[in-house]
């Protein structure tokens, strides 16, 4: 005789595991700091990259102009704008990393907490 509890438990955990399972199992190999730290790097360089791009962007659109001023600039302050505005870009992409992947991390720890009591419930409906 089937079991409809069974079958739809078991249902529940394939779907789990073939959609999101897979994703929290990998987050879940790392430690929590280990995991956000990675995670903040990645986004660290991605944001140096992404701002060295629309720097590069704005000198090259901007370009006639800053031709013509560049005798006339301070280009100590210029430069020190430059590294502030830097530095604020990637600090604020950074907290805003944190932020998230401590949030993915939380979740997976959660989902994978009730998938495993949930294989736990479906043990014991087999020991029955």
């Amino acid at each position: 005789m089937i079991n409809e509890e069974k079958v739809i438990l078991m249902t529940k955990l394939a779907s789990y595991e073939s959609q999101r399972g897979k994703k929290d199992i990998a987050i879940i190999h790392y430690f929590r700091n280990d995991y956000i730290g990675f995670q903040v790097l990645k986004s660290t360089i991605a944001a140096t990259i992404s701002f060295l791009a629309l720097f590069g962007i704005y000198v090259l659109y901007h370009f006639e102009e800053l031709m013509q001023d560049i005798y006339k600039m301070d280009l100590l302050e210029f430069g020190k704008d430059i590294v502030i505005l830097y530095l604020c870009v990637v600090g604020a992409y950074g907290v805003v990393s944190y932020i998230v992947s401590a949030s993915r991390y939380n979740r997976a720890k959660k989902s994978l907490k009730n998938y495993y009591s949930s294989l736990k419930k479906l043990a014991g409906m087999y020991d029955k």
